[in-house]
This record gives structure tokens, sequence and C-alpha cells, in this order.
């Protein structure tokens, strides 16, 4: 059975927002291994620098994981006049969705954060210092820190804020994360440390996710009682059946308060190949919801407008921006899954 300690976060009135609640900040670490990215490293710094510029405002911070002082001089000149902080820390990589904490607030003001067990995606891109970010970045923010002794990955969740959580039966009940554990001890587990004890399962995801099917790949909430995943539009392209499964499945559902899901697409952006030929997880739904921009991934795509589109007409208020993501998709995701929002209590 999962645990939380040293109480469940639940249990003393913590819950984990949704993401379009407002943020006091969003982590981030800033690309740097040259090793990990080879010919994609400039690249990568460039796509970063449009997200983070793009999403840094009066009142969304940017706190800036770098692991040292050349690093740091050259993420302060790309982020010049930014609202920034950095921070020294060790890290694997960029991927602080599934790395960082996830922050909680309570309805008395409080922050507090949840650090999972970290191992790899399943043991398969296992880095050194990555196992170490969360309590880090727990240790720098204020708040109450608490920690969940079982495997949990951000991108493997997402929720509404009002207590329903969305995730995939690919990641959560894959035996390289928590084999001794069910489907009811991880309904559980999500109760206790993100408050969300309303569990709706998804299948599998899509082809070639190094992460085996995180939900923020698939689908994601966008309003209360509101849905948003991916239709096929091209006729290769290659998630058609999983993309079709999901959004049958998002229909039937129902949310913790008992609303039937409305469900909006986007189109799918088709078969994205990465550079060594085979197709890439490339998704429309891995967008960060800021407190006054949307970020959107894009690919080059015949959809690439569309999906701005089509996204910055569920948030009003927002400005949706398209900002090119292939030089991310290398590592294994988009702009979701590099970004952890701190919520504003």
């Amino acid at each position: 059975m999962p645990t939380t300690t040293p109480q469940a976060p639940r249990s003393l009135g913590f819950y984990q927002p949704a993401e379009w609640a407002p943020h006091d900040a969003v982590w981030l670490a800033w690309p740097s291994s040259a090793e990990l990215w080879a010919e994609q490293l400039a690249p990568a710094q460039e796509a970063f620098t449009k997200l983070a510029l793009a999403l840094s405002a009066p009142d969304e911070r940017l706190e800036v994981l770098v692991p040292d002082a050349a690093r740091e001089a050259e993420a302060r000149a790309a982020l010049a006049g930014a609202n920034a902080r950095f921070h020294r820390a060790a890290f694997g990589d960029i991927w602080l969705r599934d790395t960082a904490p996830i922050f909680l607030v309570d309805d008395r003001g409080r922050l507090a954060s949840v650090s999972f067990r970290f191992n790899g995606w399943g043991g398969k891109y296992v880095l050194e210092g990555d196992d170490r970010v969360s309590k880090h970045v727990a240790a720098l923010a204020w708040g109450s820190p608490f920690s969940a002794d079982w495997v949990l990955e951000g991108g493997s969740v997402d929720v509404d804020g009002e207590g329903t959580c969305l995730t995939t039966e690919e990641c959560l009940l894959n035996p390289n994360r928590n084999p001794s554990l069910g489907r009811a001890d991880v309904e559980r587990g999500l109760g206790e440390a993100l408050g969300a004890g309303h569990v709706l399962w998804l299948g599998r995801g899509l082809v070639n996710d190094h992460t085996d099917g995180h939900v923020d790949n698939l689908a994601r909430f966008v309003a209360p009682g509101v849905v948003a995943c991916m239709e096929p539009r091209a006729p290769d392209d290659p998630n058609r059946e999983a993309l079709e499964a999901v959004r049958r499945d998002l229909a039937a559902m129902r949310d913790a308060r008992g609303r039937r899901l409305e469900v909006v697409t986007l189109p799918s952006p088709g078969r994205v190949l990465g550079p060594d030929g085979r197709v890439a997880a490339a998704s429309s739904v891995n967008f960060y919801i800021g407190n006054r921009a949307v970020v959107v991934p894009t690919y080059g795509s015949p959809y690439d407008d569309e999906i701005v589109e089509r996204l910055g007409a569920l948030f009003p208020g927002r400005r949706a921006l398209g900002v090119r993501a292939d030089a991310i998709l290398t590592g294994g995701g988009a702009f979701h899954c590099i970004t952890q929002q701190q919520p504003r209590p």
C-alpha cells in the first residue's frame, strides 16, 4: 500500500489545484548536457528560451535550475529581462514535470509539496541527480514538504482541482513502477497525496512514448468538467486507434462532482518523425497553461495553426502561443514535460 509521510496531505486539507489556477512561479531546468542533447542542445535551449520568455510575467516567476556557473551564465543571458531566479542544483535532465515535486495548496492560504520516488521512468533512463531533484526543489520553495513512498511522475496525472484525476493504465499500473500496487492501491495513494479521490483511467498512450503512456500526452483538463484530447486527421496517423479509444472512453466518464465530461478535440499533429526516422510521440495536448499565456508545442504539422487557435479559444484572457518543439521532442517530450507550476495559495 502506498504511504505518505509524516501525514497524508489530504488529511491536512491540501490538494493539487488545476493548472489554470493562478501560479506564483514555474520551475524549469536549463538544457545543459551536451552528452544527452548532442547537436540538439542549442535548438533545445532556443525552444526553452521562447517558452520561458512567453511565461515570464510580474505574477509568474521563472525558477530555473542550472548545474554550474557556466550554464548559469548562459541561462541568464538567454533570459535577460525576465522575472527569473536561478538555482544551482544537480539534475540529470530537464523533465521537471516528472522529477520535481507536485505542489499543493489548501483553503487556508498555505503551500505544500509532495515528493514521490523517481526511478527513471521504469528504469529506462536513470540519470545522476534526477532522483534528488524533487526534495531539492521542495527545500528551495517555501511550504510544507511531504514525501510519498511510491513511484509517480507528474506527467502521468492531470487533475481538475475538484477531486478528479485523469491517468492511464499503461503507466500507473505498469510493473516497472510499483509492481506490488494494484489499481485500488494507486487510487488510494492519489487521493491521499494529491487530494484527488476520483480517478479516471484511460488505457494506453502514444506510439514510442518513453514514459509508458503519460496522460499529459493524451488528454488534459482545460476547465471544470471539460477535457481536451486529440483527433486523428491524417490517414497515416500512427496513433489513430489509441486516440479514438481515448475520445470514446472520455465521453463515457463522469468527474468527481458527477458531471459527464465535455470532450473537446484538437487535431493530432499526425505522423512526426524524429532524427532517427522513427515515429516520435508528438502531442498537441502537451501544452503549459501559464497565468497569461498558453504555450503550445508545434511540429511543422499542417494542423499547427488550427491547434493554437482552438486552444486559444479554450482559454479566453490568455494568449495562445505556438512554439516549435521539435528539438525538445528529441529528448522525449514537449513543454508540459519540462515545466512544473507552483500555485499561488
